[in-house]
């Protein structure tokens, strides 16, 4: 990932520059790269930058140069960046990499408008990227940002929905969100790469699977975290999601399982109320007593092997499908 991130930093920077001052500085500390008086901050966390490496290794897969990806992963960074601003405020989390969300720092309306700023520079960026594929690869990112506003849109109608019984969120519903949600950008990511590399629909669309289903795989870790993750190291208040009410894969597997347990469960998430730090515990340890923890794990690993099944069944390069190998082990095994 840090040989990725040296070959799109400069891109990414001058992408950033481009911006109005105001909202730049906001993308900047959203980035990491910066406190909020615009002073760089060399303890700011510049997020893991996955799908950055998953553009330039589409792109090596298919037997392009890195460089030719460029465009397309800082289309999908500064997306990323622009959802998680939009995501904290809806969610209403303080805290993004163990500092103040920017809607903390700066304000809500300031931070809608550096989202909206990142957006707009982000399908900027890939249609004015050199070659013949550009038009390509808009239509692509275009389709994915629909699918980013669809798995938005469930996640949210989820909160409103009961935890059990008649309109309750089953798994395959649960999926869709999470797919449209995380599973979509990475499947983009991976998939602009190889469009701006010049491979032919078939390989994209292969590639594009594998990335959507580590996705699901991304998406279902990223729900462990949330509820058994450090804190010092998620950035995130410990049991943050238990304490939204939030209809994540571990919550909905240990209820499936019915019994005594389960029942209890049920009767402390309804009515819906902010969980205090007590009963927060409590429910974690009911929801993994009830196998929720494992399920989830089992699902990623799921999810994880279908997506390297996809790269092995295509023709590619194979020291790139190695590197995206790693990226696989790593989204499994991560801790924030």
């Amino acid at each position: 990932m840090e040989r990725c991130r040296e070959l799109v930093r400069p891109a990414l920077v001058e992408a950033v520059g481009s911006l109005h001052p105001w909202t730049g500085e906001m993308a900047a500390y959203a980035l990491g790269w910066s406190d909020t008086a615009g002073t760089p901050d060399s303890g700011g966390s510049e997020g893991k930058g996955v799908r950055q490496a998953f553009a330039v290794l589409g792109a090596e897969a298919v037997g392009a140069d890195g460089a030719e990806a460029v465009p397309g992963a800082v289309a999908v960074e500064l997306v990323h960046t622009f959802s998680l601003l939009h995501d904290d405020i809806m969610d209403g989390d303080a805290l993004r990499r163990q500092r103040p969300a920017v809607w903390k720092a700066y304000g809500t309306g300031p931070a809608v408008l550096a989202g909206d700023a990142l957006l707009a520079q982000a399908v900027t960026t890939l249609a004015e990227a050199p070659g013949r594929h550009a038009a390509s690869a808009v239509r692509c990112f275009c389709r994915t940002l629909n699918a980013l506003v669809s798995g938005q849109a469930q996640d949210l109608r989820f909160e409103h929905r009961p935890w059990y019984g008649p309109g309750a969120v089953g798994p395959e519903q649960y999926r869709s969100m999470a797919e449209h949600k995380t599973g979509a950008l990475l499947g983009c990511a991976v998939a602009l790469g190889a469009v701006l590399g010049g491979a032919p629909d078939r390989t994209v669309t292969t590639l594009e699977r594998a990335g959507r289903h580590l996705g699901l795989a991304f998406q279902a870790v990223d729900d462990i975290l949330g509820i058994w993750g450090d804190p010092a190291v998620t950035g995130k208040p410990v049991h943050a999601d238990l304490r939204r009410g939030k209809k994540t894969y571990p919550m909905l597997a240990a209820l499936a399982g019915g019994g005594r347990a389960a029942h209890e469960l049920a009767a402390l998430l309804d009515p819906p109320q902010l969980l205090d730090h007590e009963a927060a515990a409590h429910v974690a340890a009911l929801v993994e007593e009830l196998g929720g923890r494992t399920a989830t794990r089992h699902e990623a690993r799921r999810h994880l092997d279908i997506a390297r099944r996809a790269l092995r069944d295509a023709s590619l390069a194979h020291t790139a499908v190695q590197q995206l190998d790693m990226l696989f082990t790593y989204v499994l095994d991560r801790t924030r």
